[in-house]
């Protein structure tokens, strides 16, 4: 008899062991769950708010293409100003990033920054008289408006507000621009929305400041 009752002692005691156990393995593994999920959602959180800022800087700020004007000289436009501004809301701008795509129709080129930033203190009267005009690949840089000083040659950093123009020499690029010639192009910064360029120009020249965007 007391054979058979410490035997039944044993059994349920042998039970009592196993399901400790399950249960122990129940919570670790329920532990190494709530663990996984935390580390999900806190990457999920991290790229979902790396998701928004990059949305957010694509989508306001970037370039603002204000105007594209030409210089006539015998029947040829021999170079451009491009006249830019920042959109509301974008950060600064590193200019020496910026790159321009620029077409007429028949070629494609990129043009990089020039290491050149004329500042307007030093134009006088026309602006086309300046030298600093970029050649077949690089473009120049006239800050007409920079009031913190921040556009220079070395770092040209255009601040919202600032009104800085591309200086092109489209007979480097070009040859010249003739009437009737499509013109298309990219103002490409490192993030955000790029400034448009797309004119067609005038049929004929009769002045010698040509107004093409």
């Amino acid at each position: 008899m007391k054979a058979n009752k410490l035997a039944i002692i044993e059994e349920r005691a042998s039970i009592g062991i196993g399901a400790m156990i399950v249960f122990i393995a129940m919570v670790l593994v329920a532990g190494i769950a709530a663990s996984v999920l935390v580390q999900t959602s806190s990457k999920l959180e991290m790229q979902a708010l790396r998701t928004g800022q990059e949305t957010i800087a694509e989508v306001a700020s970037g370039i603002k293409v204000n105007g594209v004007d030409g210089h006539n000289t015998s029947g040829k436009i021999d170079k451009m100003v491009i006249s830019i501004s920042l959109n509301a809301g974008s950060p600064n701008v590193d200019l020496s990033q910026a790159i321009v795509e620029i077409s007429d129709s028949t070629n494609k080129f990129v043009l990089a920054y020039g290491n050149d930033v004329t500042n307007s203190s030093s134009i006088d009267g026309n602006i086309y008289d300046i030298t600093a005009f970029g050649s077949s690949t690089t473009f120049d840089i006239i800050a007409l408006h920079d009031a913190d000083s921040s556009c220079t040659s070395s770092k040209p950093i255009m601040n919202y507000g600032d009104h800085v123009i591309f200086a092109i020499n489209s007979t480097a690029v070009f040859g010249g621009l003739s009437p009737r010639s499509n013109v298309g192009g990219l103002i490409i910064s490192e993030e955000g929305a790029p400034g448009i360029l797309g004119f067609d120009t005038p049929p004929s020249f009769s002045t010698e400041i040509v107004a093409l965007q």
